[in-house]
């Protein structure tokens, strides 16, 4: 065990871990349901959902991939971050009603009730997949990795397994309102110690901006970098970012099934905006201590070493505890909210419509049992992601694949109702099928487009796609669209009162972003 890691730091830790099972098990008592154990009962208010959007998003991979890449290329990588306020504005404004109206439990039943059956289907293998292979296994991949730095003598793949039980554990037990009561506790660590640590980095610059930019090479400051640059181009800024955002919080299943938890629209509304704000903080708490490495400790080889290694060399006793149980928030947030949505669309979207007459506490079960079966597969994969060259490197791979038809056929759903199923449905097998050859070309250094480029590109390609192929199938009626395209009246707040009114949280989350956006130009 690394010399630093004192008794106090350790019953910290302890403490965290025992907080947070007993959430699992206190609410466990009183999920008894399907509707109690996938969406908390419905029942969910904006601080809330809010935290848990924020703590389910900045992961332990987040953690390490965003620090790692600020250190070695600069902080354009925030741009993933800050800019998550646009998507999120879009789904306030349109999506949540639209979901929220239809009473769906996932999102792959949305594209079911705007298009057809085999949609939802693809949409949700899909969805599975990328909820396991990439999210879980990549934050317990992560999480592991930290864990052995403090504790050198763990084996990679016990410890990952680990992780996974008792992320798998509280999960299955309490359901979503588990997932987001812990959600939010991890967020308030998570901010604190990645605060605490910001703070030591600052003062060792004498907590000067001129130190701080005179310390990092040029250009590592800056959120635009030219069009070559190997981390984030300035094109995949404009047209890849987006679209990544737009997938991620508005289409994801175990992002916005917080949204659909809600108790109304209006909560739905404010705790997406409270998101939006909060995705501001990484910025400052996460990216920025990356780029003030480099003077501080200088000549980290590997960047996903980069913030164990800060906290290990900076921290005093005590705020190693806070830290790292920080950490582990960041590994539990995430792991237990992929669960538990992967397990929600197995059983919804595949198993329950074919038990008959189960009653909801035998639906609930089956999705605890979902939850153990994918725990185990993601702890049996997160070893094998060390072989992708880097978490951020494996992370962009696979979301350059998928992401883009399943934008396309959302945005294009909503937006334009001539828009069918047959549109749909080819959109997503084709478009997934040339973002896998895109992939196979740049492995073999034939096609070097940036993969944020690749994303826009193949984004454009899967919207033509999705309008030819919808030449052909029937189309849905006027009233069969009702409640599941876009109209005017869908930005009308809930309620009349103008401090209530999310346009104006809106408006505030947009002057945020440009501010950040001029500051670090």
């Amino acid at each position: 065990m690394a010399a630093n890691i004192s008794s106090v730091d350790l019953w910290i830790i302890g403490a965290y871990f025992l907080v947070v099972l007993a959430i699992g098990i206190g609410v466990g008592l009183k999920t008894r349901t399907d509707d109690d154990l996938f969406l908390g009962g419905r029942s969910l208010t904006w601080a809330f959902i809010g935290f848990s959007l924020f703590a389910s998003n900045i992961s332990s991979t987040t953690l390490i991939g965003l620090s790692g890449s600020a250190y070695s290329t600069g902080i354009a990588v925030s741009n993933y971050e800050w800019m998550a306020g646009v998507p999120l504005i879009l789904m306030a404004a349109v999506f949540v009603p639209l979901y929220l109206k239809a009473r769906i439990t996932t999102v792959p039943e949305f594209l079911e009730l705007r298009f057809d059956r085999r949609s939802r289907t693809v949409f949700s293998l899909i969805t599975i997949f990328i909820s396991i292979v990439v999210d879980t296994a990549g934050g317990l991949y992560a999480g592991a990795i930290v864990l052995k730095v403090f504790f050198p003598e763990l084996v990679l793949w016990q410890t990952t397994l680990a992780l996974a039980v008792f992320a798998g554990f509280y999960t299955a037990v309490g359901g979503l309102k588990a997932v987001v009561y812990t959600d939010t506790l991890q967020a308030v660590i998570l901010i604190v110690g990645c605060s605490i640590l910001t703070y030591l980095l600052f003062r060792e610059m004498g907590f000067s901006w001129a130190v701080l930019q005179a310390s990092v090479p040029p250009g590592h400051l800056s959120v635009i970098k030219p069009l070559d640059d190997p981390t984030l181009p300035w094109l995949g800024t404009l047209i890849g970012v987006p679209v990544l955002g737009f997938w991620y919080w508005v289409t994801n299943q175990y992002i916005v099934q917080r949204v659909l938890a809600a108790k109304n629209v209006s909560h739905a509304r404010w705790g997406v905006m409270l998101g939006g704000f909060m995705k501001i903080i990484p910025l400052f708490i996460m990216v920025l201590p990356g780029a003030m490495a480099i003077s501080v400790l200088p000549g980290i080889a590997a960047r996903d070493m980069v913030f164990p290694t800060l906290v290990i060399e900076l921290l005093p006793v005590g705020a190693v505890g806070i830290v790292l149980a920080g950490l582990i928030s960041a590994i539990m947030s995430s792991v237990d909210s992929t669960l538990n949505s992967a397990s929600t669309l197995i059983v919804v979207d595949f198993l329950k419509p074919r038990l008959g007459n189960a009653t909801p506490k035998q639906i609930a079960g089956y999705g605890r049992i979902a939850t153990f079966a994918l725990m185990a597969v993601a702890a049996v994969w997160a070893p094998m992601i060390g072989n992708f060259g880097g978490l951020w490197n494996y992370l962009q791979q696979v979301f350059a694949i998928v992401v883009p038809p399943i934008a396309a056929i959302f945005l294009f759903g909503v937006f334009y109702p001539k828009g069918n199923g047959t549109g749909a449905l080819v959109t997503l097998l084709l478009g997934t099928a040339l973002g896998m050859v895109v992939f196979i070309l740049a492995r073999l250094e034939i096609w070097t487009i940036h993969f944020s480029i690749n994303v826009g590109l193949m984004f454009a390609v899967s919207c033509v796609i999705f309008v030819i192929a919808s030449r052909w199938g029937g189309r849905a009626t006027a009233e069969q669209l009702q409640g599941l395209v876009y109209h005017p009246a869908l930005l009308q707040p809930a309620t009349p009162e103008a401090y209530r009114d999310y346009r104006y949280l809106a408006a505030g989350l947009l002057v945020a972003m440009f501010g950040v956006l001029v500051i670090f130009w």
